[in-house]
């Protein structure tokens, strides 16, 4: 039997939700690349753009220079040229939505909620877990979409793994 509906519930119509930019951060990690198909899904049903984004974790390389390793100047280059050539990848498999793509460098969380402030992004659809993070992290200073979930300025779409693998072939090398 179906339930009585609610007198004081509110009928949400499709032409009601304005979502015209979706930030879509990316790793290239499996459940990152479930997440931009979903952000593919959603942009195609309201007519929204995407804005992807990767940001080199610079806390990495700058932990790895205080242990008196040298990290060659032209490896960030590199980094740059396998991350465009991923985005290009996944750019290509989907046509049809409006996509921008930006490589920033810094920490994930905050270069991504500096985004999505600045850009007045109207959704953050990303991939619950990321490639790189390890467990220690995590214990002591959560994800970055746990924290994103909870600081950002908009409605965020946690995207959970599949447990497929992409199938896609991208991939980037670790810095």
């Amino acid at each position: 039997m179906a339930k009585p509906e609610s007198k004081t519930a509110k009928k949400v119509s499709q032409a009601e939700v304005d979502i015209a930019t979706i930030l879509v951060p990316i790793d290239f990690s499996d459940c990152s690349l479930d997440a931009f198909r979903m952000a593919v899904s959603v942009a195609r049903r309201y007519g929204a753009g995407l804005l992807l984004v990767y940001v080199v974790d610079t806390r990495m390389l700058a932990a790895v220079e205080r242990l008196g390793i040298p990290v060659p100047k032209d490896r960030m280059k590199t980094v740059r040229h396998r991350i465009r050539l991923s985005f290009r990848g996944i750019m290509e498999s989907e046509k049809g939505v409006t996509m921008r793509r930006l490589i920033l460098e810094g920490s994930p969380f905050t270069e991504i909620m500096r985004l999505a402030r600045t850009e007045k992004v109207d959704m953050i659809v990303m991939g619950a877990y990321g490639g790189r993070t390890g467990e220690v992290e995590k214990i002591f200073f959560g994800s970055t979409a746990e924290k994103i979930v909870r600081a950002s300025p908009c409605p965020v779409l946690c995207v959970p793994p599949t447990g497929k693998r992409s199938g896609s072939g991208v991939g980037v090398a670790a810095a």
